[in-house]
């Protein structure tokens, strides 16, 4: 007489797949009532901001025109920019090995690169005032024309 003996992990086990079977067929019967899907519950739309949204827009806003040659793809160029003047600044870090440093402006505390062929005169160190102009180059603004103020 052999009996199956059943344990609790094999009752739980066997519960656990019932219930997964049972769910399964109840998301079925939901997606078939959900299946129904009209074309206009298919619509999107883009409101007066760009965002999506499933209403349709107000016909009362107006949309404004826009022309074709105002749209600009990618960055747009920068204008010339013209530097008036010279400036002064303190020299905030030079390596003579290398030939290069930055120049920090006097007020705007801004840097500037600086290459050795930028300096007028020799012998300038960290921490000198310096006078300097500025020139565009390939990765932008330079120290130029740089001698002790």
């Amino acid at each position: 007489m052999a009996r199956s003996q059943e344990t609790f992990s094999k009752k739980e086990k066997e519960k656990k797949r019932r219930k997964k079977k049972q769910d399964k067929l109840l998301k079925r019967e939901e997606r078939k009532d959900k299946g129904s899907g009209s074309l206009d519950d298919m619509i999107a739309y883009v409101d007066e901001n760009g965002q999506i949204t499933d209403t349709p827009p107000d016909p009362t806003k107006k949309r404004k025109e826009v022309s074709a040659e105002s749209i600009e793809l990618g960055v747009p160029k920068r204008e010339a920019e013209e530097e008036v003047g010279e400036r002064t600044g303190k020299i905030d870090y030079f390596d003579h090995s290398k030939g290069y440093g930055f120049i920090k402006e006097i007020g705007s505390g801004e840097s500037f690169f600086v290459h050795i062929n930028g300096m007028e005169e020799d012998g300038l160190d960290i921490g000198d005032k310096v006078v300097f102009e500025l020139e565009q180059g390939m990765k932008g603004l330079n120290a130029v024309g740089v001698k002790k103020a």
